[in-house]
């Protein structure tokens, strides 16, 4: 009986909630509790609605349904336009963490923040009339760009702040940045060597400037030197540059005996310089990078590296998110990142 209701409105209009309601047997009310989600269905009957709507090929009409409700299920998702491992895998995870919840994503990249820039954008996301704004804040001037302007709507910021937020309200999330640096180093010490050259990113990015600080508490907390920091952007060539210059140091026998880059690509241009140049890894030279990207596990040697859980960050983003569009008050929100052990990292050499 079901099967023939489907078939026969498969060739003629689209198939409507009605008639989802008809062949499941159940009421428009509980179809429509299946779809927002609601507890208080039955998994029997959960389950006959999801089959029903699959036999069907039913999609629900958000345009009628945002007349009805009054609400569009849009967010805004506001970005630097960066290519960089860490921000692109952040709108990634939000956004898919937004499909998974019934969320629309409306994306906007501004490469530079200043304030009529950002007001266009802010603009396009009214005029879609999103429900509430996700807006990738890596940087200091980013940051401080979103929080001078009133949005009237609910903002999470994807940013490792160093204090609380300016403007009252704002959400932030983010990696515990600070704890994956302090575990990578703290590693590194276990192991044996006496202290952790940094190479660090730039310093008005917040993840940078977290992972700078994680690296020098673990050194001070064992009493052991700290070494000055190695300054650098993100880019493999500038981890090269600077281990082309360490690695000479190793071949004096002046050390260091480890590295903790602040990303894997600064880790990739380390490999590559210490390769060069006949320093072994991890015999040598033990290296730690941040991030795990997809084919750190093929590098050689093969990275440790701190693992970001970029699906967990997009999920807890949109809990926030959506807590904060219901009215609910949201604090700042930080995700424990893992430290993933593999072959880069070792004693040091017996001397």
């Amino acid at each position: 009986m079901a099967e023939t209701a489907g078939k026969s409105r498969a060739g003629g209009r689209l198939p409507s909630m009605a008639d989802v309601a008809q062949v499941a047997g159940v009421s428009h009310q509980t179809v429509s509790r299946v779809l927002n989600d609601h507890p208080s269905v039955r998994e029997e009957t959960r389950a006959r609605v999801l089959d029903a709507i699959a036999q069907l090929g039913y999609r629900r009409n958000s345009a009628a349904r945002a007349l009805v409700t009054r609400r569009t299920r849009t967010i805004g998702i506001l970005t630097t336009g960066s290519a960089l491992y860490g921000p692109t895998s952040t709108a990634v995870a939000i956004e898919e963490a937004a499909r998974e919840r019934g969320y629309f994503v409306s994306l906007a990249s501004v490469r530079s923040f200043e304030h009529e820039r950002l007001r266009d954008a802010l603009d396009h996301f009214m005029s879609q009339a999103v429900e509430g704004i996700v807006v990738i804040a890596p940087q200091e001037d980013v940051a401080a760009a979103v929080e001078s302007i009133e949005t009237g709507l609910p903002v999470v910021m994807i940013a490792a702040l160093d204090t609380e937020p300016v403007r009252s309200g704002t959400i932030t999330v983010a990696v515990d940045h600070h704890l994956g640096a302090y575990r990578a180093t703290q590693h590194l010490l276990d192991l044996g060597h006496e202290t952790v050259v940094h190479l660090a990113g730039p310093v008005d990015w917040f993840d940078a400037r977290q992972r700078e600080r994680g690296w020098r508490d673990a050194l001070e907390e064992r009493g052991r030197e700290v070494p000055e920091v190695v300054r650098c952007d993100w880019s493999a060539r500038s981890g090269y540059e600077a281990a082309r210059r360490l690695g000479r140091r190793v071949r004096a026998g002046e050390g260091p005996t480890a590295v903790f880059a602040a990303n894997d690509q600064l880790a990739l241009g380390v490999l590559r310089a210490l390769w060069e140049q006949g320093v072994d890894v991890p015999g040598d030279v033990s290296v730690v990078g941040f991030d795990d990207i997809d084919g750190a596990a093929y590098f050689v040697p093969s990275l440790t590296t701190v693992s970001q859980p970029f699906v967990s960050l997009g999920r807890r983003c949109l809990q926030a998110l959506t807590e904060a569009i219901e009215g609910a008050q949201v604090g700042r929100l930080l995700i424990e990142p893992m430290l993933v052990l593999r072959a880069s990292s070792g004693p040091p050499r017996a001397s």
